[in-house]
């Protein structure tokens, strides 16, 4: 069965697009068909793996508000394996357009249902805000994983997301759950930062994935080459998190298969 995971949360800045194109990546490379979906209008996803959105003829905008088949806008990546399905810039309208739209929040998942045998994961890349894309995203989904860095404000906005999620999974997705949080950005060096992953665990317990994405210089030069940090430089420390985390995600789903 497919395994369709929203990574989500609703602040910017906390690696939601580094950690889908490197999980997205690492599942392709152990052999499993991966659609990456961008349902972010920045389209980070689909320029970090090489993909210029300015070159698309079309992208998950056109899914949504168009009624085009996913199929007719996704594109194999340089990745065995992983294709996406792209953004561009035009996804910024379709928040506005999709209030006009009946079931608006289902959009997604009617576009995505048609493709869902081809591939083994599914991960969607969520904008730094809940809007109706995002709840969109989690409306399709099976699970969500939440990247939370290691800063003063994790926990505040970490609240507020999970309070929303429970939302979605009440009224629009009960088969939605808590894949894991992942904590990013860590420092050891930093008080705070250790501070920060002991309350997250202490709260979430059993939720939160062993493994921690340090701060790490290829998982931030990585994308200016279109690549995944596990192709642009495989030994760094940053590579070498991400496979560990798709590791423990990919033995979440051994353990109780959806």
């Amino acid at each position: 069965m497919t395994r369709l995971i929203a990574v989500a949360n609703q602040k910017g800045g906390v690696g939601k697009t580094t950690t889908s194109i490197n999980l997205a990546a690492y599942l392709a490379i152990n052999g499993a068909p991966t659609l990456l979906v961008d349902m972010d209008p920045q389209s980070n996803a689909t320029s970090g793996l090489g993909i210029s959105p300015r070159e698309l003829t079309k992208t998950i905008y056109d899914c949504l508000m168009r009624s085009a088949r996913a199929s007719e806008a996704i594109v194999q990546t340089g990745v065995s394996q992983l294709s996406v399905l792209p953004a561009n810039r035009d996804l910024a309208g379709a928040e506005v357009e999709l209030i006009q739209v009946l079931s608006r929040e289902l959009v997604l998942k009617r576009s995505l249902d048609h493709v869902l045998n081809d591939y083994r994961y599914v991960i969607i890349d969520c904008p730094p805000a809940f809007g109706l894309l995002t709840i969109n995203a989690l409306a399709a989904a099976t699970s969500v994983v939440v990247p939370v860095q290691c800063e003063y404000y994790a926990m505040e906005g970490l609240g507020w997301l999970m309070a929303n999620v429970e939302r979605v999974r009440q009224s629009l997705n009960q088969q939605l759950e808590l894949e894991g949080v992942l904590l990013t950005m860590f420092d050891i060096r930093n008080t705070l930062a250790r501070q920060v992953a002991e309350e997250v665990r202490a709260h979430f317990k059993e939720k939160v994935f062993k493994t921690v994405i340090p701060r790490n210089v290829t998982l931030a030069e990585a994308p200016s080459y279109g690549r995944p940090a596990l192709l642009y430089n495989a030994g760094s420390a940053g590579a070498q998190a991400y496979l560990e985390f798709a590791k423990e995600l990919m033995s979440h789903g051994e353990e109780s298969p959806r």
